[in-house]
């Protein structure tokens, strides 16, 4: 009688171990350097030469400038055993980055509190600075006009565009817009497959290049609703998705993947939008506020 083998069930990889960092990831694309296609060479030979410069690129930049397309840079990181595109610039910056420039690419290990709260604060003016630059306000107004004509508004943010989703939606419900933040990925997906034309979008995405938010900006766009994007990148898949782009500019993303000064620039341009919203429409959004002022007052000594 044949003895009876129990199947070994393997348990699906988490999210975050598929983007975890690999390490020796250059030697890894040199040794596999031969196996590779013609566009695929074309992707390692500019990795290899400039694996600093890839570190800060969105998918698209990379593809264009190996004169490749996005599928063949996703493949290319498949190859090499990688998840996506993001983990690629992860397994790279752990490479050519120093430890303390995770935290911050201006600062020194051995930096004092002083250093610290000078280059901090400096790098954070400098991210205002460098914002208002390149925010376009015809983009603002156009942003301002589909968010009056909407009848509900959506704000998609993942990680640490999250607390800026949230912020958005306190701060639209101040001014008496009908408006909800959507942090989870899943319900996020649902609601954007719910939307329609009466309703508009608000996706705020660093990078422009998250699964998560790109797919559920697609979907909404998809089901006819206005898409309003804020990210820092110009060259970024989000965009294909969006109707009104808002722009940041923060420096931050040449180092880390978690955004810092990026959020101060976000949240400016977030308090434009509602400043601007709120003129746009005075008598009801004062009165707005004040009834809200009043009801806040309860919750204070």
């Amino acid at each position: 009688m044949a003895r009876k083998t129990k199947a070994r069930v393997q348990k699906p990889r988490s999210r975050s171990a598929e983007q975890a960092p690999l390490e020796n990831v250059i030697p890894r694309i040199r040794s596999q350097y031969k196996s590779l296609g013609r566009s695929a060479r074309a992707i390692a030979d500019f990795v290899l030469n400039k694996p600093d410069a890839v570190v800060h690129m969105s998918v698209t930049e990379l593809a264009e400038a190996a004169e490749a397309s996005q599928g063949s840079v996703i493949n290319f990181c498949r190859h090499l055993g990688m998840s996506g595109f993001q983990q690629l610039k992860l397994s790279l910056a752990q490479e050519v980055v120093k430890p303390v420039q995770y935290i911050h690419e201006d600062l020194q290990r051995g930096d004092g509190p002083a250093a610290v709260c000078r280059k901090m604060f400096h790098s954070g003016i400098q991210a205002l600075r460098d914002t208002l630059s390149v925010l376009d306000p015809d983009a603002v107004a156009k942003a301002v006009d589909i968010l009056r004509a909407a009848q509900r508004i959506e704000i998609y943010g993942i990680g640490s565009s999250a607390p800026i989703a949230e912020d958005t939606h306190y701060r639209m419900l101040r001014i008496g817009l009908d408006a909800k933040a959507v942090t989870d990925s899943h319900i996020q997906a649902i609601s954007a497959s719910r939307t329609g034309p009466k309703v508009a979008v608000v996706t705020v995405s660093h990078s422009g290049a998250t699964h998560e938010t790109v797919s559920s900006t697609q979907i909404a766009k998809a089901a006819g609703a206005k898409t309003i994007v804020i990210t820092n990148f110009a060259r970024a898949p989000i965009h294909a998705h969006a109707d009104v782009t808002l722009f940041t500019m923060a420096r931050e993303t040449k180092f880390r993947t978690e955004a810092m000064t990026s959020r101060i620039a976000q949240l400016c341009v977030i308090d434009t939008l509602i400043a601007a919203l709120a003129l746009a429409d005075y008598d009801r959004a004062t009165e707005t506020l004040r009834r809200t002022f009043e009801v806040l007052s309860i919750k204070r000594f």
